[in-house]
């Protein structure tokens, strides 16, 4: 008997399916939950082609991955009270 995929988590999700390589379902299912790339933020280069760091987007990168640091920190602190 397979498990209902739409009820696990993407942890779940992603350890069957490497488990059950074959399986192309559960990959499906995670596919489904990804975010739409028309929703996505989307960042620019780090470093230019010749491998020069890019101060400015290297900060609002960092800045970015800070304020999603905190969300997900904060959902943390909810869900535990």
């Amino acid at each position: 008997m397979r498990p209902n995929f739409e009820t696990m988590t993407n942890k779940e999700l992603i350890a069957y399916a490497l488990a059950h390589r074959d399986d192309v379902e559960p990959l499906r299912v995670l596919y489904s939950r990804r975010t739409p790339d028309s929703e996505a933020t989307w960042y620019g280069p780090m470093v230019t082609t010749d491998g020069t760091p890019i101060e400015e987007n290297i900060r609002i990168a960092e800045e970015a991955i800070k304020q999603r640091i905190e969300q997900a920190n904060k959902r943390n602190q909810d869900s535990q009270s």
